[in-house]
């Protein structure tokens, strides 16, 4: 078919299937060199699951632009696939951060150098816990629990929330109360990461930690977010079906789906170095070598 003949539509599923093969190419790639250079399998095998959801999450978006008429529940369907990978990953980041710091992820035993550093916690969850708390094997099973409650949680909600619509039992009010659940659910998995980073910012520094935890927050919080700002415009009227070049019914949907295809290229780039091999394949351990002689 003739560029020049297709409709905008068309030219948006064309865009948005390079943009797919993008992002499988660069993960691709990235997943490939890990497994040539396969020394820590424990950390590996927890990199490969977290770089493979730039591809999950562009493929997964372009099926639902496949059918722009496609049912809520069957939005819905997609979205919970999306979701449920999500809480794998979170799950696997955290035990991927537990393995550098060299620390169990059952026991939580804090090494004697770092129990007791301070953490500062900020509103609102002044409200429930003290502003200064010091850094000991409960404090640390606390983060790990603010952060795995989201694992659960975000499955669950999507399980009920296809069940709810397939009975066709969901109203406006229940999938607003979904959504204010899963609000607070990701902002303290977000908030409880955000402290972990910062209370072993020192010994996670030699592992690019902020790169790594920018990736996984940028592609799960960020299109989170980005879905509710774009369902809020919509259930205002801000955007309408009529504004945009895709005449269809779950306008909401269309847009996330074609932004998340272009997101993932870009995320499947800053993968490429944030989870860059180096560590596994010696490079690092020569440069170190090499700058310790010339000092």
């Amino acid at each position: 078919m003739d560029i020049s003949t297709m409709d905008r539509g068309q030219l948006t599923l064309l865009g948005s299937a390079g943009c797919v093969m993008l992002s499988m190419h660069f993960t691709v790639q990235l997943v490939s060199q890990h497994l040539f250079y396969w020394k820590n399998p424990k950390e590996q095998k927890a990199i490969i699951i977290i770089v493979l959801m730039a591809p999950i999450y562009a493929v997964d978006s372009f099926v639902g632009l496949l059918d722009f008429q496609g049912s809520k529940a069957f939005f819905m369907l997609l979205e919970s696939i999306k979701e449920c990978y999500e809480a794998l990953v979170i799950a696997k980041f955290l035990a991927l951060l537990y393995s550098y710091l060299n620390i169990s992820i059952s026991k939580n035993i804090v090494p004697d150098g770092i129990k007791g550093r301070e953490i500062h916690h900020s509103f609102p969850m002044t409200l429930f816990q003290p502003r200064t708390v010091r850094l000991d094997h409960h404090t640390l099973k606390l983060l790990k629990y603010w952060t795995w409650q989201f694992v659960v949680i975000r499955p669950v909600c999507s399980i009920l929330m296809i069940t709810l619509q397939i009975l066709g039992i969901y109203p406006n009010w229940l999938s607003w109360t979904f959504t204010i659940i899963l609000n607070i659910s990701v902002s303290l998995a977000l908030y409880s990461l955000v402290l972990f980073y910062h209370v072993f910012a020192k010994e996670l520094k030699p592992h690019k930690p902020l790169t790594k935890f920018m990736c996984v927050k940028g592609i799960v919080f960020f299109c989170f977010w980005q879905g509710i700002v774009l369902e809020i415009l919509v259930a205002l009227g801000v955007i309408r079906s009529h504004h945009f070049w895709l005449d269809v019914e779950h306008i909401q949907e269309a847009i996330q789906n074609v932004l998340v295809c272009v997101e993932m290229v870009v995320f499947s780039v800053l993968q490429q170095y944030a989870f860059h091999v180096a560590p596994y394949s010696g490079d690092m351990e020569a440069k170190l070598k090499l700058s310790k002689k010339r000092e």
